[in-house]
């Protein structure tokens, strides 16, 4: 392709954060160029945002709806080649289903939906599109993960024996719905608008998908507990996980949003036969490996050694720190290239290392067995599909 693809918006206006993450992503290849959006659920408020990215103002819609209804309308090469979707969890299979049938690709944030339900509907909207639909699982981008990924499927781990993962986080420790935690932090705490779960559907998630993601692993069953510690909150503000894998492995995933103190410390931690691996998103740039008769590896990205695909998804030589935005651009960029090529007509490439609609399903499937889990009395329950 010849061009920058074209990016369409869905919610992420003025005041939202992780809008402006996907803008950011988006443009850091110089690929992407934002060219339309539906900033909001107001549409005046829609109108100031897209003024403030120097958007053509016929192209700033009042609503998701007229959006893809005027963009479909106009003709390929100047109607925007995919949408961004990052307004709130509720809303994702709505917007999705109606640009997929619109006839356009979709990168939506995660979760895919609010239910299950959903998101074995969207799966099959998706399917019957013939269109790219990417989730953004943005930890999978970061090239230490990959290299991760690279060592435990080639097996240099050996039998994986267990799988450690933690996210903690302390920013709900207090009252935030009522005392200044913003507009965000009391969404989610929201069923009506979060669903059935805060912090194993918005962490929770993340480490479960970062556990897969390199192992390859699935979850057979389940032993959940989760807590909503503060008085009055609706929904989990903590999670303490046991895992049963197939295959044998076992696994403990501790997700929390009171770990008072803690920012954003996801870690994994997956032990083998013949080693283990240690990675953190705090120091990203790092992957250590340990064995038990010999000293441990520290493995740095920018280096010649590294895998492929870390390679592939590295920015900038050694020494030089990337991270969260880069990430997330990685999941952008691969999935950039299926978009291309649909768009050009083109065979779409072969295994895209990008987060799909089963990434999500799993993902949703993950927190419902999670709450299934935590209310029934016999606890241990069969990982749902």
């Amino acid at each position: 392709m010849n061009r920058k693809l074209k990016m369409g918006m869905v919610g992420g206006g003025r005041g939202a954060f992780i809008g402006a993450v996907h803008r950011m992503a988006a443009n850091l290849d110089g690929k992407i160029e934002l060219v339309a959006g539906a900033f909001s659920s107001d549409p005046k408020k829609s109108k100031l945002s897209g003024k403030d990215f120097f958007l053509d103002p016929s192209r700033v819609y009042g609503s998701y709806q007229e959006m893809a209804e005027k963009e479909a309308a106009l003709p390929v090469g100047e109607r925007i080649d995919f949408v961004s979707i990052v307004v709130q969890n509720h809303l994702h299979y709505a917007v999705a289903k109606h640009f997929l049938e619109a006839g356009f690709n979709v990168i939506c944030d995660k979760p895919l939906a609010f239910d299950l339900k959903e998101a074995r509907d969207l799966r099959r909207i998706v399917k019957k599109s013939g269109k790219v639909f990417a989730l953004t699982h943005n930890y999978t981008g970061y090239p230490m993960v990959k290299e991760a990924r690279d060592f435990a499927r080639k097996g240099k781990l050996g039998r994986i024996l267990k799988i450690v993962t933690e996210y903690p986080q302390g920013y709900a420790v207090g009252d935030i719905e009522n005392k200044g935690g913003g507009k965000i932090a009391s969404w989610r705490t929201d069923p009506k608008i979060a669903g059935i779960s805060n912090c194993i559907g918005d962490i929770g998630t993340h480490a479960d998908n970062l556990g897969a993601y390199i192992t390859g692993l699935e979850i057979d069953e389940m032993c959940a507990e989760l807590t909503a510690f503060i008085p009055g909150r609706k929904l989990d503000d903590d999670g303490n996980i046991l895992i049963r894998y197939k295959g044998g492995a076992k696994g403990v995933l501790y997700a929390s949003q009171i770990s008072n103190g803690d920012e954003n410390n996801l870690n994994i931690r997956i032990y083998g036969t013949k080693a283990s691996l240690e990675w953190h998103q705090e120091d990203p740039n790092e992957l250590i490996i340990k064995y038990h008769d010999k000293p441990r590896q520290i493995l740095r990205r920018g280096n010649g050694y590294v895998c492929k695909a870390a390679a592939d998804n590295s920015r900038t030589p050694f020494g030089h720190p990337e991270a969260f935005i880069e990430a997330f651009a990685n999941v952008y960029m691969a999935a950039a290239k299926s978009i291309a090529a649909e768009v050009s007509g083109k065979k779409l490439p072969k295994d895209p290392d990008f987060p799909t609609v089963e990434d999500g399903i799993r993902g949703m499937a993950f927190i419902a067995t999670a709450v299934k889990s935590s209310k029934s009395k016999s606890k241990w329950t069969k990982m749902l599909k």
